[in-house]
């Protein structure tokens, strides 16, 4: 038997590499990976399909299709789901942690030197991180309704989702317009199902999938209900990020909303350090659910701090775990049922719809002050999409942008 992923039949098949060995390939992802979810899918495949050979380009493919099914975030996922693969749970915590902590880490970092920008420069480069949030998340929206609302089926979602979210305030209409969305897929986007081929098998049984099934449902109807009873800060703060990770589909930018609706809706974090903090994430590697550590960070309700910060890690990304390893013994059977993709159809439409709302509220009306910021977002918008400058690129030029805002006069 040779050490290829591809020729491997058996779930119970020996590990193929060391814990440690997981740990420092994605520690060394998790330093370089500028870009956003769909560049650490780039990174990954020449590290670890084509450099490493830890597996073959049809075997990742099939991850990556499973990793942007599944609600949470798609990147981490594809890592978590390659370190369980390759050296067992281990090396799943492995490939997450390395891959996570290096922009965790500096985002703790600025949300505790956060309070020190002070005065015209300090106050300028926050503006400038709020305005750079609008240009990113205007991408997102492009790039992703290109993708997701190819038709007028899924584009009449996307619109309706948008209303939706804009109309009812806060995760209601968030979860609203994707139920909508998903109800609608299932009526006006059936199609043939996509042909598949048979994906490789991971050292999951089908009762540990159970098993990680129901606690991913227990918790998210049970989080909220433990958080009203017992008004804890530190529970309050885990099922806000927790419903947030659970409920976003897309990846990346798409769990903007949710956070918003979780942390500063509820007055956790002020609407200018949310923004601040959004933007500063557009320059640090890794995934961009590390916006959480900021987030928990200084959030006003549980311990706040490096503790606030790991008790929000834990809750955004929990979900996407617990439902890729419950999902992985059933995939190859439900992802050929035409009403599943369906489904998924009408909820990636939906996603774009909410995103499209939190583009306007609260991220233009927040940032938009005025024609010299309106103009300074078109120029950073400009960069991403027609000059494809970086994302921590444009960063530094908002920045910069925001400190010469601040500095003329009136």
């Amino acid at each position: 038997m040779t050490d290829s992923p591809a020729v491997t039949e058996a779930p119970t098949q020996p590990r193929q590499g060391t814990v440690w060995e997981v740990f420092w390939v994605f520690l060394k992802l998790g330093v370089a990976s500028f870009g956003g979810p769909i560049a650490h899918l780039g990174y990954f495949r020449d590290e670890l399909v084509q450099r490493r050979k830890w597996l073959n380009d049809n075997d990742y493919g099939d991850l990556v299709a499973l990793g942007q099914f599944l609600p949470g975030p798609a990147s981490s996922q594809v890592g978590f789901g390659i370190g369980l693969y390759r050296a067992g749970p281990a090396g799943a915590i492995a490939a997450f942690l390395a891959f996570t902590l290096p922009s965790a880490i500096l985002l703790v970092a600025f949300a505790f030197g956060a309070s020190l920008f002070h005065g015209p420069i300090g106050g300028g480069l926050l503006t400038g991180l709020k305005i750079v949030a609008v240009a990113i998340v205007a991408q997102a929206v492009w790039g992703m309704a290109r993708t997701l609302t190819p038709d007028r089926q899924r584009a009449g979602i996307a619109v309706v989702a948008a209303v939706i979210a804009l109309l009812l305030a806060g995760s209601v209409g968030q979860i609203g317009a994707l139920v909508v969305g998903a109800i609608a897929g299932l009526i006006f986007c059936r199609a043939a199902a996509n042909p598949s081929s048979a994906m490789i098998r991971f050292p999951v049984t089908r009762i540990a999938g159970v098993i990680c099934l129901t606690l991913f449902v227990l918790l998210l109807v049970g989080l909220p209900i433990l958080a009203s009873t017992t008004h804890n800060g530190t529970v309050q703060l885990f099922d806000a990020f927790y419903r947030a990770g659970a409920l976003v589909f897309g990846g990346g930018h798409v769990v903007l909303p949710l956070l918003q609706a979780g942390v500063v809706d509820s007055g956790w974090v002020t609407s200018d350090q949310f923004l601040a903090g959004y933007g500063a994430t557009q320059a640090v590697p890794g995934p961009l659910f590390t916006f959480a550590a900021y987030l928990g960070t200084l959030s006003t309700t549980g311990p706040g701090g490096i503790a606030g910060a790991a008790v929000a890690l834990a809750g955004i990304f929990l979900p996407g775990f617990l439902i890729l390893v419950g999902v992985l013994p059933f995939w190859n059977a439900f992802r050929t049922r035409p009403w599943a993709q369906a489904i998924m159809r009408g909820a990636n439409a939906a996603v774009v719809g909410i995103l499209a709302a939190a583009l306007y509220d609260p991220v233009f009306t927040t940032a938009i002050t005025g024609p010299a910021s309106f103009g300074l977002a078109l120029v950073c918008f400009v960069l991403l999409v027609a000059w494809r400058v970086p994302a921590w690129g444009v960063v530094i030029v908002g920045g910069a942008g925001g400190i010469v805002l601040a500095l003329l006069p009136g």
